[in-house]
């Protein structure tokens, strides 16, 4: 869409929401890149291993010196005694950690388990990442007044894919895209980066609260330990679902 052909409200706010839209893309892109190597399982598992290795190489010193200890002057007993001791207590923190990343493991089975029964389901998501899903994507934001507002969406390499602007009514309004970028092409489905913007009176634009919305095919556990809904080829935590639309009963 060209900016000059809008009036200065449209123009600001298809800036403001091409530049917000912009940085939802490079965070979202960021964010999923960055992942976490190994699990707390086998850091639990190197460390009472370690922690074996230690407390036999103190045993054998242990030993050693007591074989070798002058009988006219025996060793303070009271020395190894408290390093036992301090054996002991962190080799049982790390039991505790292990039996406790195995209970949120079980824990995080059944959620999986809970959750996929939401498949089929269409949602509303507080999330920037919008879902193009069969070639279609929807979001709801909320406007106090009626006024010009901009939507921008980028792809998750930081370009421009859709811009347009609308007039809003006071309240609830929807927004659906039909997946085709500025230039007539269908884009593929995938996660794309939304951002909505209200123009006010004196020029200055404000972003609007808005979900966007989806349909669940799957549910996973992420490698972080999160668990994630699965809206075609986009992936959303859980956490994020504000609302359930529509069930695969009704």
């Amino acid at each position: 869409m060209s900016i000059a052909s809008l009036s200065t409200q449209q123009s600001n706010a298809l800036a403001a929401a091409n530049e917000a839209a912009k940085q939802a893309a490079s965070a979202g892109t960021s964010s999923s890149t960055s992942g976490t190597s190994g699990t707390s399982t086998s850091t639990s598992n190197d460390a009472l291993a370690s922690l074996t290795n230690n407390f036999n190489d103190f045993l054998n010193l242990l030993m050693t010196q007591l074989q070798n200890q002058d009988p006219t002057s025996p060793m303070d007993t009271n020395q190894f005694t408290s390093e036992l001791v301090e054996f002991a207590s962190v080799e049982q923190q790390i039991n505790t950690n292990s039996a406790l990343t195995q209970l949120i493991s079980l824990t995080q089975t059944g959620e999986v388990m809970q959750s996929s029964s939401m498949v089929g389901e269409k949602v509303l998501l507080n999330s920037s990442t919008l879902p193009l899903q069969s070639g279609s994507a929807s979001l709801q934001y909320t406007a106090t007044s009626a006024e010009p507002v901009a939507i921008a969406i980028y792809n998750g390499s930081g370009d421009l894919v859709y811009d347009t602007t609308q007039t809003s009514s006071v309240g609830t309004n929807t927004f659906t895209w039909n997946g085709e970028s500025n230039s007539g092409t269908q884009m593929s489905d995938g996660p794309y980066y939304v951002a909505v913007e209200g123009a006010n009176s004196d020029g200055s634009t404000t972003a609007l609260p808005f979900s966007v919305e989806g349909t669940i095919t799957g549910v996973q556990t992420s490698s972080s330990g999160v668990l994630d809904l699965e809206l075609g080829a986009t992936s959303l935590p859980y956490s994020s679902v504000q609302q359930v639309l529509s069930t695969s009963s009704s």
